[in-house]
């Protein structure tokens, strides 16, 4: 199985690694730092031996990146990845403040439910299920991420089940959230932000949230 290093440090932009498995345009490493979309963030963009990397995908617990036709890779070959540094870090914010968003919108309106979530470098989303207009919380929610970036609280993420592959974001006194994607380590990181309410259909609302400039 593939180590992620991305869970380890998720602020390594390049890594050399090894070439497990090769099935035409689609190859395998022994470790990576190229997170594939899970859990509604999306993939990092990058190369390997200098090739774009065109997708990346979990299989199971496989981690498979496609790349060019004819990239002449093969079993055993050490390779060196490198990711897009400014996406990655874009993603993290934009993933802990979406995280942050959906916490505290939970302890605000109980019975709400998350019904879609995605994680993209320019802005996030999350979608619930409630009845009503969540636009009068937002300046509330503002607020109270503000406070939470001013603290630059550390985040811990560590793994709840290693064999499972099951991990856990925290900020002490805050939350502690299930989640495997690449967290940053302190709060203050996620800087401003801006939310948007958008109703996307009957009972359905959308939180938008971007980072401010």
């Amino acid at each position: 199985m593939t180590v992620r290093v991305f869970w380890e440090d998720p602020y390594a932009a390049r890594l050399d690694a090894r070439v497990t498995a090769v099935d035409g345009a689609d190859v395998e490493l022994d470790r990576t730092i190229l997170f594939a979309f899970s859990g509604g963030q999306e993939s990092d963009a990058g190369t390997i031996a200098s090739r774009p990397v065109l997708q990346a995908r979990l299989d199971s617990d496989r981690l498979i990146y496609t790349l060019p036709a004819g990239h002449g890779l093969k079993a055993g070959d050490r390779v060196d990845i490198e990711i897009d540094w400014a996406r990655r870090y874009a993603l993290m914010r934009l993933h802990f403040a979406a995280e942050l968003v959906l916490e505290l919108v939970c302890a605000a309106l109980p019975g709400v439910e998350k019904i879609g979530a995605h994680i993209a470098a320019d802005k996030a989303r999350i979608d619930f299920a409630w009845r009503e207009s969540i636009a009068p919380l937002l300046p509330a929610l503002v607020g109270r991420v503000g406070e939470l970036v001013r603290a630059d609280l550390p985040i811990r993420s560590e793994f709840s089940d290693r064999a499972a592959g099951r991990r856990y974001w925290e900020v002490e006194g805050v939350a502690r959230v299930p989640c495997g994607g690449t967290h940053l380590r302190r709060t203050g990181e996620v800087g401003a932000v801006v939310l948007k309410r958008r109703n996307v259909g009957q009972g359905k609302e959308r939180v938008e949230i971007r980072l401010a400039p």
